[in-house]
């Protein structure tokens, strides 16, 4: 199965992009962060012409998710449901040919010690705990998306200068390792 990640920064400026990038790749799923969209304005129509189907979280100017894929999907879920009233979309997860396919972006953070950090790592713990609730440790899973979380001092040019910054820190670190220790493995390690 061919997955595609990719924060596009605004689906109405990169629609042309997209499409194109669907059709030379052919990806069985996509999943796309940022797209800054509202949901009336998501292209539904564009990509059931390019032979896909979408199912996506929209929010004017900001955020939002979706999962588009080539063959038809279900058990859509677009929260956490865990009772939390949080109006950014952020999450969405479908079945689709035999694995569950999740597409999150995961809030940048703002700086260490705001309100936006302490959002940022509790969203982190949110969705760690989706995880336990909802899915299955045997079965096929893809947690793909922009997770505004550096893994490695390696994964930065200047470690540096980065290393106490909401893309570094530490404590945003420890946040993203503890979602990945439900089982989940990196594969650009």
């Amino acid at each position: 199965m061919r997955i595609l990640t990719w924060n596009v920064n605004s689906l109405r400026m990169r629609l042309e992009r997209l499409l194109g990038v669907l059709e030379r790749h052919q990806p069985d799923v996509a999943c796309l962060q940022e797209l800054k969209t509202a949901e009336e304005e998501f292209p539904a129509l564009e990509l059931k012409g390019a032979g896909y189907h979408a199912s996506f979280v929209g929010q004017k100017t900001y955020n939002g998710v979706a999962v588009v894929t080539r063959k038809p999907h279900s058990r859509i879920e677009r929260s956490f449901a865990d009772g939390v009233d949080d109006p950014q979309a952020r999450f969405i997860a479908c079945d689709v040919d035999g694995i569950r396919a999740l597409s999150v972006y995961v809030p940048n953070g703002g700086e260490v010690g705001s309100e936006k950090w302490l959002y940022k790592l509790e969203w982190l713990k949110r969705l760690r705990r989706y995880l336990d609730r909802n899915e299955d440790r045997k079965s096929p899973l893809a947690v793909c998306g922009d997770f505004n979380v550096a893994p490695d001092d390696k994964d930065v040019r200047n470690p540096e200068r980065w290393g106490r910054t909401v893309l570094c820190h530490p404590e945003g670190r420890e946040a993203l390792a503890r979602v990945a220790e439900w089982g989940l493995v990196d594969p650009f390690v």
